[in-house]
């Protein structure tokens, strides 16, 4: 039984998102969207850490009292990188939360928590209950194929990568019919990330790799405009 509108629901995990990186807040954002029109509410209740404070989550459980729920000091958790995020159920109040994996209050035979992991992975985050040790069961994220030790070292996910992920949350929710696409410029194949519709006859491309491969330039994307403003010289 769902009280609060969707609004509000994201309202509550808006601080939680802020420091997020731009794409992997969009996906959380869209998971909070997809998990509501299942009758199933959630809160993000970690988003971004520092360093420090992820070095007081580590001590939980070892220093100070509480259960160990990381086995990651500062600096060593996707958290710290802003592609990590850690959630629990809303409960119909929308003042308690709940981490019981077996609870259902939407009454559709399916626990709520199992609706919420088929949406994460459907969107594309990694989840932690899949880990061989150390299950972490309110934990998604999104590595972009990068290990900590590199984000550590100072690399990013790139901008062909975010635009794909932004591409797929624009269009997810016919994601069933999306089939991965190659695109190919002038007789080469560009970066992945294109994606075909069969249904409506449509391929959506990486809009830097493909201009790039023009011989443009992309001045970059305006998200409070949505636009991105391409530049291909004219022979």
């Amino acid at each position: 039984m769902q009280v609060l509108a969707l609004e509000q629901v994201k309202a509550k995990s808006a601080t939680k998102l802020a420091q997020l990186l731009p794409v992997v807040r969009a996906a959380a954002e869209k998971l909070i969207e997809r998990c509501y029109q299942r009758g199933v509410q959630i809160l993000i209740t970690h988003g971004f850490r520092s360093y420090s404070e992820q070095n007081e989550l580590y001590d939980q459980g070892r220093s100070k009292p509480g259960q160990i729920v990381t086995n990651a000091q500062g600096g060593y958790s996707f958290h710290n990188f802003g592609v990590a995020i850690d959630f629990a159920l809303l409960l119909a109040d929308g003042r308690q939360v709940s981490w019981n994996t077996l609870r259902d209050d939407d009454k559709d035979s399916l626990p709520d928590w199992s609706e919420v992991v088929e949406e994460a992975k459907l969107i594309g985050f990694e989840w932690g209950g899949d880990w061989r040790s150390f299950q972490d069961l309110p934990h998604f994220q999104f590595t972009f194929g990068i290990t900590i030790q590199q984000y550590r070292l100072g690399r990013r996910p790139t901008v062909a990568q975010m635009n794909a992920l932004f591409i797929k949350l624009a269009i997810i929710g016919g994601e069933e019919e999306m089939e991965d696409a190659i695109a190919i410029v002038n007789g080469k194949r560009v970066a992945t990330g294109a994606l075909y519709d069969p249904k409506k006859g449509i391929t959506y491309l990486p809009v830097r790799a493909v201009t790039t491969a023009l011989g443009g330039q992309v001045d970059g994307w305006d998200p409070k405009t949505k636009t991105v403003n391409v530049t291909v010289p004219v022979k």
